[in-house]
């Protein structure tokens, strides 16, 4: 059968997904699905039957979406949150009437994290302003063109296998680690084998345990056997035997018949530490910190906390940046570009012990860089009347300024009485 014989009939297909169009992702999807060196087959969708896949990507975007995405206005000096902005609303509550803000954000970058790309059709209301965003699935959206005017040409296939051009001013593009720009690498694709090496050693498991926990073996005669006679008395001792469900049955053998174990016994091949170097292979890709998903091996009670900051910082981090300048960059109008702009709140996520936290406040708020009111606020903890005035410690003058004198108190250049 001819390779585009196959592709056409893939696409006949019936999956839950309808339609399946014949895109460039598509088509890479299928050639790249072929067995690996592990001589395991693994997709893009498919790796997400990885746990530790699975955990990774769950984790980074449930981190991400959780997070308030928070549309600013700049001012002179400072900032204050642009709640009347058209923006806020659609990034912070409600992107579209589906969907929540944590929801689509959560959507996107699992989509990105998988796929390399992750891609919303901008609704827009006839001044341009943006009214909705509709998440796209990056394997029906084709590998975008640059046109003459300079500009981004995308093509997305409908549920209904129809293909829709859409201009870049309709598309939000999310992009990760990517050759030129304008498409993403997928990491799943680029790390294929690594990967399916890790399918490859869950399904030898899962051989293993429907085997009874035991390697494989022969029944070995001491007289000769046809054919017939030993394809039957294999297939016996199968059906009598093999699986969880028929385990430690007494075995009966015919005369001159004995059973010989063959093979290397899982805990012999390192099974178990060849599962966590898997984990931490998958962590690895995905520039996450082993123990978010479990793997705490090398964690200790006095470094957790400095981990989980890393997480933020070196995991996180990175992705809130991109999220913050596309959203600039592909959401906000001319007009508004300088003067609004959206940023996220991580203070939650950085926040150390209570202990710490609160020197950390006592120190701001002697040096005047904290107003009570603003601690309360860290502290989700409601304002108090008078609460907003900026405190310095009494002592504290400028450097080479001679402290006034106290009342009832010489001053320092005349002599006591």
């Amino acid at each position: 059968m001819g390779l585009l014989t196959s592709l056409l009939r893939a696409e006949t297909r019936a999956t839950i997904e309808g339609p399946l169009p014949l895109t460039a992702t598509r088509i890479i999807e299928w050639l790249t699905g072929e067995p690996t060196q592990s001589g395991v087959s693994l997709s893009t969708s498919g790796s997400l039957k990885l746990a530790a896949v699975w955990a990774c990507v769950r984790v980074i975007s449930e981190d991400i979406a959780s997070l308030p995405l928070i549309t600013y206005r700049r001012l002179d000096r400072g900032k204050e949150r642009a709640t009347s902005h058209r923006l806020y609303r659609l990034l912070h509550d409600e992107p579209n009437p589906f969907m929540t803000a944590m929801q689509l954000r959560e959507t996107l970058q699992g989509h990105v994290l998988l796929w390399g790309n992750g891609y919303a059709n901008i609704e827009r209301d006839d001044d341009g302003n943006p009214v909705a965003l509709w998440p796209l699935r990056p394997d029906r959206m084709e590998q975008p063109i640059i046109s003459e005017a300079g500009t981004l040409l995308y093509s997305y296939f409908t549920p209904d296998n129809q293909r829709r051009p859409l201009t870049q001013s309709e598309v939000f593009h999310l992009r990760g680690l990517s050759p030129d720009g304008i498409v993403g690498y997928s990491p799943i694709a680029l790390h294929r084998n690594a990967l399916a090496l890790s399918l490859a050693t869950m399904e030898f498991g899962n051989r293993f345990f429907s085997n009874d926990s035991r390697p494989g073996g022969l029944l070995q005669a001491k007289t000769k056997l046809s054919t017939d006679a030993a394809d039957r008395m294999r297939r016996s001792w199968e059906a009598a035997h093999q699986g969880l469900t028929k385990a430690h049955r007494v075995a009966v053998l015919e005369e001159g018949v004995e059973w010989k174990q063959v093979g290397i016994p899982p805990e012999d091949a390192q099974f178990l530490e060849t599962r966590l170097f898997q984990v931490q292979e998958t962590a690895r890709i995905f520039r996450m910190a082993p123990h978010k998903i479990q793997e705490l091996s090398r964690a200790t009670y006095s470094n957790i906390e400095e981990q989980a900051i890393e997480h933020v910082s070196d995991c996180l981090r990175p992705w809130l940046v991109r999220w913050e300048q596309q959203i600039n960059k592909d959401l906000l109008m001319p007009r508004d570009r300088g003067r609004i702009f959206v940023e996220h709140l991580m203070d939650a996520l950085l926040r150390g012990k209570t202990l710490e936290r609160f020197q950390s406040y006592q120190l701001g708020l002697q040096n005047g860089v904290y107003s009570p009111n603003e601690v309360r606020d860290f502290e989700n903890l409601n304002p108090f009347k008078g609460g907003d005035v900026h405190l310095s410690m009494a002592n504290m003058v400028p450097y080479g300024t001679k402290p006034e004198p106290k009342a009832n108190e010489p001053k320092t250049n005349e002599p006591a009485a």
